[in-house]
């Protein structure tokens, strides 16, 4: 175990927005080892905020699925993988006519843009300040790095079926939200694990040094890539497919569990 790599939301991080002080002990004690840190989220930058206070991360955080590498402590972006607004205007067409009632928003580097109705009755707070407007194409002057989809009713998993088959050879396409009908979408070719397997091997890391943890369909690249890739007894399905291990839940701190695990091996020998 040289590298652990792990997810944010539903794998460390709880709907209460608090990292458990195991889970923060763990964490420290594999830094204290020796062991490189580095968290891979569907988040943008701007909301890393939880890694940093809690866990006093301060290193690179892979965000946006991968299509951003991000110094959290120099608050810099290191690299990106953009989307052309060509490609957004033709998935948002094929979208919008299989689901009429489907709304839109992107993420650039510079934050995020959403159009009218994307919010529907649920504004988070962390979007508070967001203002809907029409999406247009200087948008794409600022770097698309996501494109999100959302409809209202159903539920991922049924959305990603209706409009996987149509966008599939467009755009990258996948999801992380529980408890919402809304797709994740980046470049085509692009998620954690690309990005991931570029960070490792840029430190002399392989996978079968890579412990990883996920709980999403968004992760299961990343859980396939790693040498040790857990998924959450708590996560969605397909997640747990693509895992070789499995975690304990993420209520009974389930990655804080194998980390110590790991290191009482490590010390071991």
């Amino acid at each position: 175990m040289r590298l652990i790599a792990s997810d944010i939301d539903g794998t460390i991080l709880g709907h209460d927005g608090r990292i458990s002080r195991r889970t923060v002990d763990a964490f420290a004690a594999a830094a204290e080892a020796g062991v490189e840190i580095v968290f891979v989220t569907g988040r943008p930058p701007r909301w890393l905020e939880p890694i940093r206070e809690q866990l006093g991360h301060a290193g690179t955080v892979i965000c946006s699925n991968g299509a951003v590498s991000y110094d959290l402590g120099a608050e810099k972006v290191l690299g990106s993988h953009l989307l052309p607004w060509e490609t957004v205007e033709k998935v948002r067409g094929i979208v919008k006519e299989l689901d009429p009632q489907s709304y839109f928003a992107l993420e650039s580097l510079t934050g995020l843009h959403v159009e009218e109705g994307f919010f529907g009755s649920r504004t988070p707070a962390s979007s508070a300040s967001v203002v809907p407007a029409a999406l247009t194409p200087v948008i794409a002057d600022a770097g698309i790095v996501k494109m999100l989809a959302v409809r209202h009713t159903g539920n991922a998993d049924e959305f990603l079926e209706l409009v996987y088959p149509h966008i599939g050879g467009l755009i990258g396409v996948t999801h992380s939200a529980p408890d919402l009908a809304l797709l994740e979408m980046g470049a085509r070719g692009v998620n954690k694990a690309v990005t991931l397997a570029k960070y490792a091997a840029a430190r002399g890391i392989e996978a079968a040094d890579v412990v990883a943890f996920g709980d999403m369909p968004n992760d299961i690249e990343m859980l396939g890539w790693a040498g040790s890739g857990y998924a959450l007894a708590s996560g969605h399905p397909q997640a747990l497919a693509a895992a070789s291990l499995v975690a304990p839940r993420f209520e009974d701190d389930g990655v804080a569990q194998v980390i110590e695990s790991r290191l009482a091996e490590l010390r071991l020998a």
